[in-house]
Order: structure tokens, then sequence, then C-alpha cells
């Protein structure tokens, strides 16, 4: 297939100028939007999927995945871990899987900004968390609706694991690594990458046949 995925134009041309007040802000102030019944009933599925094939198994958490080849990928190759499946859409998590999940994985339906509050407020520690290919709103006023500047990032921070965050834009994963490392005083790796195997998800195929570059930010907040 010819990737025909047309590149992110955007007048920002770097680190977005307001990104350091925006997170200090939403660091002392815990967002309180209340959480929404589908949400809990859609933690509660897959607390009990984990419990029920392996309780205590490490957990690895795939954000917005989409279709979901990238859960399935991740469920396989780290076979002794549990890996769950979030997405918002109902129609992309029922396309093209194949009939049967493994054992250690299962897809749930859920807002993230409600998923990953009530992670945290289990006292849930991951061990890995992959932010694949997130929606990068490039528009300079857009800055809130990306995850390093929205309220939550604090809460995603908090679950701790491996995070590995992939874009095709630089410019988010530079800003994503200087969030985190302003909230955590870790230090996180980015680079130019090209998947070293199979790419993980249909986005990253497409960008790969494009010819866009791809880029990661990796830190490991286990410590």
């Amino acid at each position: 297939m010819k990737g025909n995925s047309r590149t992110i134009e955007s007048a920002q041309e770097g680190v977005h100028r307001d990104l350091e007040s925006c997170v200090r802000r939403h660091a002392e102030h815990r967002f309180q939007k209340p959480v929404l019944d589908y949400n809990r009933a859609a933690f509660a599925t897959a607390m009990r999927a984990w419990l029920e094939w392996r309780d205590g198994a490490p957990l690895i958490l795939d954000s917005g995945c989409g279709v979901g080849w990238s859960t399935l990928k991740l469920a396989r190759h780290f076979n002794t871990h549990f890996v769950i499946g979030v997405d918002q859409s109902a129609d992309r998590l029922a396309r093209g899987k194949p009939l049967e999940l493994p054992p250690n994985a299962v897809f749930v339906r859920a807002d993230l900004v409600d998923f990953w509050r009530l992670m945290r407020a289990a006292g849930l520690q991951l061990e890995r968390h992959y932010l694949l290919y997130p929606n990068p709103w490039p528009k300079i006023g857009h800055l809130q609706r990306r995850w390093h500047g929205h309220p939550v990032f604090p809460d995603l921070l908090a679950l701790g694991g491996r995070l590995e965050c992939r874009s095709n834009w630089e410019i988010y994963i530079a800003e994503l690594a200087r969030a985190t490392h302003l909230l955590t005083g870790h230090v996180v790796m980015t680079d130019a990458f090209h998947p070293p195997g199979e790419p993980l998800t249909p986005f990253e195929a497409k960008y790969l046949e494009s010819g866009q570059g791809l880029y990661r930010a990796v830190v490991d907040l286990r410590d």
C-alpha cells in the first residue's frame, strides 16, 4: 500500500511558549471533573480481566489503541504481562481483529481522561505505558488539547512505568519531554527513529510509507 498521509502543518515552530506555565498550573490544581459511569464500568471490566488472567501480573497500558494492533503485538511480545488497550471509539475497537485476543490482553472502550484517573485512584503502577501517535493538535491555540498540556497529564505520569510516546510531529515529542521533566525531574530520551521490526500501528505504517519522519520520547518513571 502506498502511503498518502499528509505532513503536519503548523505555524508553531518550536516548543510552545506557554507550555511551562500551563504544565505548572495543572500540577498545582488536581483535575476534578466527575468520572462518568461508563468509564467506571470499563475500568472494572479491565481490572476483572487482569485479575482473572493472573493476579499481580505486570501491567502494560496501550492508551488510545485505535484498532488495537499495537495491543495485540504488545501482548504477544510481553507474554508474562497483561496488556490493556483503551480507546474511546467502539467502531475502531471493533475493526480488523482476529476472533480471539491473547489471554493476556483486553480491550475496553473508555475516555482516557477518566481511565487514567481511576487507575491512579486505585494506586496502580504500570510496567510500561504506550502513547502511540496521539492527535497532535498542531494549531498554536491547541496546546491544552495535547496530552502534555491537558489537566490530566499529572495523573498520567503518576501511573509510572516506562512511558513511550511516538509521533510524526517532532514538536509534540519535544513538548511532552519538556513537560515530563518539569513535573518529575526525570531525563527523557528523545530521538528520530525507525521501527526495528514491523510497525506497531497502522498509523506508523502509513507514515513510513508516506516518507514522513517518526519521533519518540522514552522515560523510565518506575523509580
